[in-house]
């Protein structure tokens, strides 16, 4: 377990893109250590990749279950060339109805939960001078909408923190790409979607209808996960990988209204924008 084939790191890999990524290395030919909370729900993997594939229980939100998980990882394969953060879910709640406990809980998972994997897997990619970190973002990680801010300021915050660490860990041979995927057939709006109890009557036509509108759409949405896995892996084989990787024809659309709107925005204020200088000497 120790050739020269990558070996693939995959969080949140029992559900979802971490899944139809951990099953797309795979096929590939790569190693992948899969992790996930119960990685009994990995079985069928690794009876049918048992050279290949080794399932794993890693909590991001427990330290030490990232520490424990990462040196066994590559104690066992040698090494991680290739670090996927897939780990993550929504929340449904306007800004007021959200629960602090629930929130607290959502940034643990999809942020600092993330940080902690990362930080682990760093020093053994610094040493080989190689490796690539595959962070899944979202569309929402660019525009944020009514009812899932919580969501959005996770993303936000994970666009912000890849986009630093891609400056820092270029030169030292490893890639960053950020995966922003828009709406795909998983259970992100379904069974993993955290909703809050707390409604309140004056967000209905805000807040309150896009929950309703989301939860519609679970199990219909147009994106393919088995195709985004793919797009993931072509994009981290090529020699110059994009920092940013939109998935789906809405994402890319609205990612596109996104940059209309904030040109439009800037362009309106620029008279302000530029008259708080000090004179020029």
């Amino acid at each position: 377990m120790t050739d020269d084939v990558s070996v693939w790191l995959i969080t949140g890999a029992s559900s979802g893109l971490g899944r139809a990524l951990a099953e797309a290395a795979l096929k590939s030919g790569y190693n992948v250590a899969a992790t996930a909370r119960r990685p009994e729900a990995l079985a069928d993997l690794v009876q049918k990749y048992p050279d290949r594939c080794v399932a794993t229980t890693l909590d991001v939100t427990d330290p030490a279950s990232v520490r424990a998980a990462v040196s066994e990882i590559e104690s066992g394969f040698g090494k991680i060339d290739v670090l996927v953060n897939a780990a993550g879910y929504g929340y449904l709640a306007a800004i007021e109805e959200g629960e602090d406990a629930n929130v607290r809980a959502q940034f643990e998972t999809n942020v600092f939960g993330l940080l902690d994997v990362t930080k682990a897997v760093l020093p053994g990619m610094r040493s080989r001078r190689k490796g690539a970190i595959v962070n899944l973002s979202s569309l929402g990680g660019l525009v944020a909408f009514a009812a899932t801010g919580y969501y959005h300021a996770t993303k936000f915050a994970v666009e912000a923190l890849s986009e630093s660490l891609s400056h820092e860990v270029q030169p030292l041979g490893i890639k960053v790409l950020i995966v922003e995927p828009g709406a795909f057939r998983t259970d992100w709006a379904g069974r993993s979607m955290v909703e809050s109890p707390v409604v309140i009557e004056d967000y209905a036509e805000t807040a309150g209808k896009r929950r309703l509108a989301t939860r519609s759409v679970s199990g219909s949405q147009p994106g393919d996960p088995a195709k985004a896995a793919a797009a993931i892996i072509n994009a981290v084989q090529s020699e110059s990988p994009p920092l940013r990787l939109l998935l789906g024809s809405s994402a890319l659309k609205i990612a596109r209204d996104r940059l209309d709107a904030l040109r439009v925005n800037f362009d309106a204020t620029a008279d302000v924008t530029t008259g708080v200088d000090f004179p020029a000497m």
